[in-house]
């Protein structure tokens, strides 16, 4: 009996330590997707949903992955400027609402795109501060 116990408890030791251990850049990924998700919440939640599906004709849904890996590039454009003059065509709809621009830090931006680029069934990684003031450099004027 004694033998048993020990076997379960050195597999479940085991178990344990092999699910537990994650990369740095998982664990940063995770930490950008967890803040992304509360920026999310109190700044693009009311127009795009608690769950991506958008508002009717007036917000995008985020929902298309195949969008958002289209255009990731611009992504941080639309979050740093708002999108005033260009519609935006998802899933065959276009939409041509205005998003108010949010004057966000890098990191911000980062972690927003994070959250959204993973979730509403998309899985797309890890996008760095990095790669938010590349695209900020390339965004039309």
């Amino acid at each position: 009996m004694r033998k048993i116990i020990l076997g379960v408890f050195l597999l479940s030791t085991l178990t344990v330590l092999f699910f537990s251990c994650q990369t740095a850049d998982k664990i940063r990924q995770d930490a950008y997707y967890v803040n992304g998700r509360d920026l999310y919440i109190s700044r693009c939640q009311n127009c795009h949903g608690a769950k991506g599906e958008g508002l009717g004709a007036l917000a995008p849904p985020l929902t298309d992955s195949i969008y958002l890996k289209k255009n990731k590039q611009l992504l941080a454009c639309f979050i740093k400027n708002g999108i005033n003059d260009v519609p935006v065509t998802v899933n065959g709809q276009v939409y041509e609402g205005k998003m108010p621009a949010f004057n966000m830090a890098d990191i911000d931006i980062a972690q927003l795109i994070v959250y959204i680029t993973n979730d509403f069934g998309n899985k797309q990684g890890m996008y760095t501060t990095e790669q938010v003031a590349q695209d900020l450099k390339a965004c039309k004027p």
